[in-house]
Order: structure tokens, then sequence, then C-alpha cells
């Protein structure tokens, strides 16, 4: 079934829609671990995992704090460097990989830092030729221990095996793998431009630490709460990083319009959790002072999501409205002084068009999306690219929730990606 795209122009977005044929998420995750799995300790890239004392949490660890003034250090710059073991949820890996502290720039283009994993494949050596991807996991975070350069040194986080199979299958195919925790130490989940920025920075200073040359190619890749560095990432490369190689960018689950999801997840069963931890972060983000317009429930369920992984909030509060968290004569989340701005200021597609051909998809398991992503929304920003000029492929999974897209996505993400890296002509866009 294709769906048209770009009426009126001479381009249309090529949609591609799989059929209705679901598992239960655990009978997929359970069968693509065990394959992943077997696949890379037979072949050496990775051995049995032994057990290990976990590593410091980053909230403990000082090499995540700079040690001086970062104001006048350039965005990328590497202002510390160790080795590090992996782990895989408690597990320690007989593997290990760099970590750099490198300066960015925040939400509002103030200086930061944040951390970033650098994984070679085997016999890579600094200096070499590099294909690399930066990694964008999905840890949808309000708690450092949440961080994506501490799960994959063991923390045991939700996501952790899932990440840890997909980069591993990276590197069997010679991919260098960098992966940024690019919510910051502020850990500002959803926030477009600080997550750009991260995904960009992060690039940069693993080019500078491995010496390879600024026209690497690099990919990038991430779904749900993954695909905002790497939509934003894209889009505001050509302004930001505009010396950056990058052949394709490749996002799923995808975040368009953050207002519309939480109209979609309002009273949820699945996904209602999600409300009072965005309320937190647009909070801290912006100062709205929110304090003033909960309710005693919404002081409650405030404090209980805070410093958590989004795993233990999203089905915590099944049938939880945004309504029941406010005073009355608030109403809505959107009433609140100043949040419909903010909330507007991290719409993607608003701040520029990606140089590098993009592939978007999305789940469609009711008459809206995947359960929290809205189909439309990605199908729009598909059309909105293919408008400006730029190739971009449309994938529909339909009959999938958002977590059961994510196994076909990675696929074909991985295929579009490795399509890119080989120098293919870019599709979609009816081409």
């Amino acid at each position: 079934m294709i769906f048209p795209m770009a009426h009126g122009s001479r381009r249309s977005c090529r949609s591609v829609v799989f059929p209705s044929v679901v598992l239960p998420s655990v009978v997929l995750r359970s069968a693509v671990l065990a394959v992943f799995v077997a696949l890379l300790v037979g072949s050496g890239l990775v051995a049995s995992p032994a057990s290990a004392a976990p590593p410091v949490p980053p909230s403990a660890d000082p090499f995540y704090t700079p040690d001086g003034p970062i104001a006048g250090r350039a965005p990328g710059a590497i202002l510390k460097t160790r080795v590090v073991q992996l782990g895989l949820s408690g597990r320690q890996l007989p593997a290990t990989a760099t970590q750099l502290l490198y300066r960015t720039n925040d939400q509002f283009g103030k200086p930061s830092a944040t951390v970033t994993t650098i994984i070679s494949p085997p016999g890579a050596r600094p200096g070499t030729p590099r294909r690399v991807i930066s990694y964008h996991a999905f840890y949808d975070a309000l708690g450092s221990e949440c961080d994506p350069s501490y799960s994959l040194r063991g923390g045991a986080t939700s996501n952790s095996p899932l990440d840890a199979v997909v980069i591993s299958g990276m590197l069997a195919a010679g991919y260098t793998v960098v992966v940024p925790d690019y919510e910051g130490r502020n850990l500002r989940w959803t926030m477009g431009l600080e997550a750009g920025h991260a995904a960009l920075d992060s690039v940069r200073a693993a080019l500078r630490y491995l010496r390879a040359p600024v026209r690497t190619p690099i990919g990038l890749y991430g779904y749900s709460g993954g695909s905002v560095p790497t939509g934003w990432g894209a889009e505001i490369a050509p302004r930001y990083a505009p010396e950056l190689n990058i052949v394709g960018a490749a996002a799923g689950g995808v975040v368009v319009n953050p207002i519309h999801n939480l109209a979609y997840v309002d009273g949820s069963q699945k996904w209602a959790g999600v409300i009072p931890a965005l309320m937190t972060v647009y909070n801290e983000t912006y100062r709205l002072g929110i304090s003033k317009y909960l309710s005693p429930k919404g002081v409650r369920v405030l404090s209980q999501v805070r410093g958590e992984c989004i795993i233990n909030f999203a089905s915590k509060y099944p049938g939880l409205t945004d309504e029941s968290l406010l005073r009355p004569q608030v109403g809505s989340l959107l009433n609140v002084p100043g949040m419909r701005a903010a909330a507007e200021q991290n719409i993607m597609g608003s701040r520029g068009t990606p140089r590098a051909p993009m592939f978007l998809g999305v789940g469609k398991s009711d008459a809206t999306g995947d359960g929290i992503m809205i189909t439309g929304d990605v199908r729009a920003l598909a059309s909105t690219y293919c408008r400006r000029g730029l190739p971009t492929t449309f994938q529909e999974y339909r009959g999938l929730k958002h977590s059961d897209a994510l196994f076909p996505w990675s696929v074909d993400a991985q295929r579009f990606l490795n399509q890119r890296f080989a120098g293919a002509p870019a599709g979609g866009c009816g081409r």
C-alpha cells in the first residue's frame, strides 16, 4: 500500500506498510537477543559474561565533571579520557571501550559537558580509516544511572541488553560505534537542540580522539528517545557542524511534535507515566515554576518519577491524565504559563533541513499511532523534507506497537545506512 506524499510536488515519499502480523514483545525480544548473542559469542567478538562489581554510578563518578572552566573550549573538545571495561546488565564482558568527557552546548547554546563512549571493531587503531555510526540509545532518563555510558559498563538498566546486541552487530559489520549521553548532565530528556548538539559534538570528539579524517563517513541511528538526537542532529548539522560528513540518518518511533504526543498518551494505559516525567523535565529546563500549579496528586507523582528511567515510570500510572496532576483552575498542562511555547521549541523540522538522506519509520497499532508516537506526524515530517528536496524514505509498520516496531525498523535502518556508506543513491520521495 502506497501513501502519496508532498501533494503538488514532483516528488513523493515512498511508504512501505508491513502486514498486520504481530508477535508478543517478549517473544521478539527473546528471539532477537538469543540469535545475536549466539552469533557474537561464536564469532569471538564477545564471550560469555563474567560476574563483576557494578561500576560507580555517574552521580558519584568524578570523571563526569570538568576539572575547570570550559567556556573557552570549542564544541567537541576533549576534556577527559579513560578506557573502560564493557558490561551487560551487571556482568562484565571481555571487551573495552574509550570514554570521553567532551565540551558541547546545552538547549540554550551555553557551554556544557557530557560523556561519549567509543567502541571500535576488532583490530582498529587510531589513525586507520573508519566508518562511524553515532548510536543513540533510547535511555529516556530522569536519572544519571540510566546513562548509556553507565549501562554499557554493566550498570543494570532495562534496555542495555538491546543496546549491546545491536552495537555488537554494528561492530561485526566493521563500524566504529559512538554512543553519547545526549541528554547531558541535567538529563534533559526530549530537548531537541541539546540532544542534537551533544550528538554532533560527540562525533567531533570521537574523530579527534581516533585521529580520523574530518571527512570520515558518519551515520546517525536512533529509535524512540534516540530519534531526538538523530533527527535534531541531522537537522542542525548543516549550520552547527557543517564539516561532518553525515551520509545518512535513520530515526524510528520518532518524536516529532511533543504537544501532539502529550494529548495522545493522556489517559493511556501503558504510556501515561511519561506525562509527569515530561512535566519534570520541562519545568527544570525552562524554569516554569510548575510547583504552584500542581495538585496534591501532582506533587506526589512528580516526586516519584524524579531520577528514574522510563521503564520505571512509563506504565506505572495507567489512565493518568495531566488534568489530575494540576489544580482544577489550571486544567491542561499546556495552560501552564510558558509550557506551550517551550514545547513548540522542540518540534522536529522547525530549525532547518538535514543535508543527509533520511529514513523515518514508525508503527501503527491504532487510528493515531503506535501507542505513543503519532504516525501522521512522522509521515508529515517526511513529506516536509521531500518538499524541501531531501531524499527521505518513510516506512509505516502496520499493526505494530511502539516496542514491537523496533525490531523490523532496526533491520531496515541498518540496511539503509549500509547503502549510504556504500555510496548507493538514496531512494524515497518517489525516486
